[in-house]
């Protein structure tokens, strides 16, 4: 129709049906931002619903430190309870439970691992200091794997160091023993990604650390400050034996093997400033010597517009990850459900902290979800918001998850530096 024959109201009507169709476009798109985010709901994003790069401008939105509201309580499915486990740390970062079950906690801006034991009344019985004077610890490992250690790892930002131990200490039996000296050259000097976790082969015979780059998209072959960067390497338990074990992994941050697969998994914080819904952030089973793309290229072979296509041969060998999650999310730790509290159908499961977003114009991230593994120990792409609610209404964050680990008792813990607390989920229902 002409526009001279269009009938009176068309230009309207015309308006109405371009903005329904924006509409359902926005509507069907597996992107979203915190409002879509909702215990029990489903997400799941392909390769094939990536847009091109700069399709939106790419966005400064930091989430400003906002006090807990008075009386806020995360969000969980119905069935769930959750509660305030402890509170009052500066940065409470990494979690992992000891094989007598207490609790290990990295607060990583005052260089401290702390030990949380017992229980009582939905409480640590006790917080102890194990172990200070560090630099910026994360990951934290104990080794042999089983239940009797000797020793807790410690990834520092700059070193890995081990502490003698046995089940039950609360503080550190003698200073700290130097394993890895410097993960890359000029490592105690380095800016960028500042986490290491730690983790050890189920035989105990390797150990596995996480190392971001120092950058959002500096070629490594111009750069040689991103020498041993964005890569998961391999030593033995004493540090020797260097070798990078997967590469191409922007900022690696977990580190867990999968309890039925034995397969190593990692969560990635994947590059910025290629607009709100690129590139997206994603968990992942490593490969031996596999190839995931940073910083030229990124899944489905796609190229990096602002580098040139420099390794054809390692793009034609790109691996896809097993979950690509919300862009500019940013998953931290995680942990396999192993308990026996939650129903069945959760045995096994990944439990993952997203950080939450600051290059993207709307907010996303700020939550845990879960990712089911169909007690099988593979994922097939989607993902289920678990732990929300650390956003309000107004788009203020004052939650950011960080740290995933289950309790003895298999509840489920989590750490939150926005709050500086840890939280604790049970599962009461049936």
């Amino acid at each position: 129709m002409s526009p001279r024959k269009r009938p009176k109201g068309g230009r309207f009507a015309l308006l109405l049906l371009l903005l329904a169709s924006v509409y359902a476009e926005e509507a069907g798109s597996p992107f979203y931002d915190y409002h879509g985010e909702s215990p029990g709901t489903v997400h799941r994003i392909t390769i094939k619903d990536l847009p091109p790069p700069n399709s939106t401008k790419s966005a400064n939105n930091f989430a400003q430190p906002f006090p807990r509201p008075a009386g806020a309580i995360p969000k969980v499915p119905s069935g769930f309870t959750v509660n305030l486990f402890a509170s009052g740390f500066d940065e409470p970062r990494e979690l992992r439970t000891a094989p007598n079950g207490d609790i290990f906690l990295a607060e990583s801006s005052k260089g401290e691992i702390l030990v949380l034991h017992g229980l009582k009344q939905g409480k640590p019985e006790r917080i102890s200091t194990f172990a200070s004077g560090l630099k910026r610890p994360f990951g934290i490992a104990f080794y042999p794997v089983g239940p009797s250690p000797e020793w807790i790892y410690v990834g520092d930002t700059d070193q890995i160091k081990r502490f003698s131990y046995h089940n039950g200490d609360a503080t550190a039996r003698s200073a700290p023993e130097i394993v890895v000296a410097e993960i890359f050259p000029g490592a105690a000097h380095a800016r960028g990604h500042w986490t290491r976790d730690v983790v050890f082969s189920p035989d105990s015979k390797k150990m596995y650390v996480s190392v971001g780059s120092g950058s959002n998209v500096d070629d490594p072959d111009q750069h040689h400050s991103e020498f041993h960067r964005a890569n998961v390497l391999e030593y033995n338990p004493d540090g020797s034996g260097l070798r990078v074990f997967a590469f191409g992994t922007r900022n690696p941050v977990g580190l867990a093997f999968e309890p039925t697969t034995h397969k190593l998994w990692t969560a990635v914080n994947e590059r910025d400033a290629l607009g709100d819904d690129l590139v997206p952030d994603y968990t992942t089973h490593l490969e031996e010597g596999g190839f995931y793309g940073w910083p030229w290229y990124y899944m489905g072979g796609h190229q990096d517009p602002r580098l040139k296509d420099s390794h054809p041969d390692w793009r034609s060998n790109l691996i896809a990850p097993d979950v690509l999650i919300q862009p500019h999310s940013a998953p931290l730790g995680f942990a396999f459900y192993q308990g026996t509290q939650f129903p069945k159908q959760y045995r096994g499961d990944m439990f993952l902290a997203l950080h939450g977003s600051w290059n993207r114009a709307n907010r996303t991230g700020y939550e845990v979800i879960r990712i089911p593994l169909h007690q099988e120990g593979k994922a097939t792409g989607e993902y289920e918001d678990f732990l929300t609610g650390f956003v309000t209404a107004a788009g203020q964050v004052w939650g950011r998850p960080v740290g995933v680990t289950v309790a003895a008792d298999g509840t489920l813990l989590v750490s939150d530096d926005g709050s500086g607390s840890v939280w604790r989920i049970d599962y009461e229902g049936k």
